[in-house]
């Protein structure tokens, strides 16, 4: 988070601190001025009256010259010169006019005024500086018109004392504007960093409120999912069932039948099982949601799996003249897997192809064995699906209907299931579509 200040911004601020602390000079001095008056009645008993007459005009002079200066909005400067200017006149009379033996009092006094100043003050060191040369300044020309006394008497008595202090408290204001500009520059920045702060907070709020509302939205959409798979399991168990009751019903009487009738049946009934195994585990919506999901691992032959596969479609893909190229393994290959979800992936992979290929078109069914690993490689010469037609098919479970009622669509719900399924049985999916054709890729591990 990076935060700028601007010139306007850091002189607008600085104004403020400045008045700030001119406020406290200001009426430091209307509050305090008149109260030296007890000094004088102390020190100098013959004139306390009428210096008593001076500080309380002096006093009324600075309080006007204050509300002038802040109605006006002028410089704060100019207001703090002036009423310095007001109070060394007297400091400078009372230093002349009192007896040698009190001076060092008036002097210290003087000195006083001088240090408050420069230690409350915030404004560039030099403006300390002049002030101090114009009380010297002062006290030169008041010392020839007033006093009696020798200059080094004068000196000795506390002229010396108020010397030192004045010139050495000026070094005060140079270090006292750096602190306070620092300082000044850092609120800024933090009162700066806070707002961006309040406005991040406020947009992750209106973020959370969204990513609540379609929260909500995406849970009523999984209750709605849930009841649609409840209500579509039952159905489709109940047709299963009248599927193997049907079947059942031809085997009571297989001596009827002929031997492809016989073995149509056998296909069936086994079909039919399998659809009822995997309906029963789509229909546990709580294992579907669960991390990891359970499977019925097996150890078998799988490129037997693989032949029972290509078996089972090689009528279909002749009903559209497509020519089944078989490539697989004769080697009996084991893998530990869960068989009816494995075969299913095989079967979605290869049903799909025969799908979407034109007729008189090849489809290479090929398995092997790579580095411990069995692949199950289909190789569609036909023409290309399309490189991101086949990233959505395998990365979304939901129907995109195509726009030409005349093309099938191939954004269906099996590939994506297929690779769900590889990913979830340890497996790996690959596949690529271009010039050449369309490639699927399926790895499983063996057993050694």
């Amino acid at each position: 988070m990076f935060v700028q200040i601007s010139k306007e911004e850091y002189k607008r601020e600085i104004l403020k601190k400045a008045w700030y602390q001119t406020n406290n000079i200001i009426w430091t001095i209307i509050f305090l001025y008149p109260i030296f008056s007890i000094v004088d009645f102390i020190y100098a008993n013959n004139i306390w009256l009428q210096f008593l007459i001076v500080r309380i005009i002096t006093v009324l002079i600075i309080l006007g010259l204050y509300n002038f200066f802040q109605t006006k909005k002028y410089n704060y400067r100019s207001l703090l010169h002036l009423c310095f200017f007001f109070l060394s006149v007297t400091s400078a009379i009372l230093c002349n006019l009192v007896s040698i033996q009190v001076q060092l009092i008036y002097f210290l006094m003087y000195s006083a005024i001088v240090l408050f100043f420069n230690l409350q003050v915030f404004w560039e060191p030099i403006n300390s500086i002049i002030q101090t040369l114009m009380a010297v300044l002062l006290l030169a020309i008041f010392y020839n018109l007033l006093s009696e006394y020798p200059l080094d008497l004068v000196v000795s008595t506390g002229g010396n004392f108020f010397f030192v202090i004045a010139f050495i408290s000026c070094l005060i204001p140079n270090a006292r504007y750096k602190v306070i500009a620092r300082e000044v520059r850092s609120q800024i920045l933090i009162e700066k960093s806070n707002d961006q702060l309040k406005d991040q907070n406020r947009d992750i709020n209106e973020k959370n409120n969204i990513i609540d509302r379609q929260y909500e939205q995406l849970r009523k959409l999984d209750d709605q999912k849930n009841s649609f798979i409840n209500i579509a399991g039952h159905d489709l168990k109940n047709l299963i069932g009248q599927i193997i009751m049907s079947n059942n019903m031809l085997k009571e009487e297989d001596y009827r039948l002929s031997s492809d009738q016989k073995e149509m049946s056998s296909y069936i009934s086994e079909s039919a099982e399998k659809m009822q195994y995997m309906l029963n585990k789509l229909m546990d919506v709580k294992e579907i949601e669960s991390p990891e999901m359970k499977f019925n691992m097996e150890i078998f032959d799988i490129n037997a799996e693989v032949l029972h596969v290509f078996k089972g479609l090689q009528e279909t893909a002749q009903m559209k003249n497509i020519h089944l190229v078989d490539n697989i393994l004769k080697l009996p290959l084991n893998v530990k897997l869960d068989r009816v979800f494995a075969g299913q992936v095989f079967q979605n992979l290869l049903s799909n192809a025969i799908k979407f290929s034109q007729t008189n078109n090849n489809i290479k069914i090929v398995t092997s064995l790579q580095r411990q690993k069995f692949v199950f490689e289909i190789i569609d010469e036909g023409v290309a699906i399309g490189q991101q037609e086949l990233d959505m098919m395998f990365n979304k479970l939901k129907t995109l209907n195509d726009a030409s009622a005349s093309i099938e669509s191939r954004l269906g719900l099996g590939l994506s299931i297929a690779k769900l399924m590889t990913k979830e049985l340890g497996g790996e999916m690959l596949y690529r579509s271009d010039d050449n054709g369309n490639y699927f890729r399926v790895e499983f591990y063996v057993i050694n």
